[in-house]
């Protein structure tokens, strides 16, 4: 069976929980058909079982996107394919002081954050670039805009993303091609938890965005053309603040909301 429809095409890493899957529901439900990528495929499968049905095709792709071998999968399952909106926002985190944490985790955590969104991005932008076509969105962080203690290297991994995507932008300005880098706050998905981070104040608060509300940013930031997205005024408020403070300041409070056994 031929995978080519009249609808535009949306790849979303991520996309079996959190704001990968409202992600891929906000494309759906815009005309879109979409593939979501991840690790399991038992999660993926009750994704879609749980998006929107009798809209846009949903296909799953299951790979583990922090080896090479996981990413040039993905590629491969859509190579020939016009993909025109691409979400690297498959990432995992880890909370902890760095002397104690994991370090095959964070390696891992290297390897899913920022190794595989470099080689995705680089396997599926080219063909954008040749069609002169399509949108990337990277998943970063409101993180991103500050030092982050007790989540050091996830932190670094966002302001990776953050830069890469705005130095991706500034390359193909002359191009059709767009880049747009989300940065959201404390928002409700299994992050916190798998991050082990549910005694930190962050993790406890009960104020967390919802993904869909997220996601729904985020598709209109793309539509929009937009460099980057903060949902939520409470986000945009922060992300000034802590642009605003010297870094040790701005450091000082992540450390309130980050430090194990924070919640209090």
């Amino acid at each position: 069976m031929s995978n080519a429809t009249t609808r535009p095409f949306a790849v979303v890493t991520g996309g079996s929980n959190g704001i990968g899957y409202q992600l891929a529901r906000e494309f759906l439900e815009n005309g879109y058909d979409v593939m979501i990528a991840s690790e399991k495929q038992e999660h993926l499968a009750d994704a879609a079982r749980q998006l929107p049905s009798g809209l846009g095709r949903v296909e799953t792709h299951a790979a583990d996107l922090s080896r090479e071998e996981g990413v040039a999968s993905l590629a491969q399952a859509v190579s020939g394919r016009a993909v025109d909106v691409l979400c690297v926002n498959a990432g995992i985190g880890l909370g902890g002081p760095f002397v104690e944490t994991d370090l095959q985790t964070e390696l891992q955590m290297i390897d899913l954050n920022v190794r595989g969104a470099v080689q995705l991005t680089k396997l599926v932008l080219k063909d954008m670039v040749a069609r002169d076509s399509g949108k990337i969105l990277f998943t970063s962080s409101i993180a991103s805009t500050m030092p982050d203690p007790f989540e050091a290297v996830y932190g670094a991994t966002k302001v990776f993303l953050r830069w890469f995507g705005e130095a991706l932008r500034n390359e193909l300005k002359d191009t059709n091609v767009g880049v747009t880098v989300l940065l959201p706050g404390v928002t409700e998905t299994d992050f916190f938890e798998r991050a082990d981070m549910l005694d930190t104040k962050a993790g406890a608060s009960d104020s967390k965005d919802d993904a869909a509300v997220v996601a729904k940013a985020a598709f209109a930031a793309l539509q929009s053309d937009k460099d980057k997205v903060t949902p939520t005024a409470k986000n945009k408020i922060i992300g000034v603040v802590a642009d605003m403070l010297p870094d040790k300041v701005a450091a000082q409070i992540h450390r309130g909301m980050s430090k194990p056994g924070s919640a209090g």
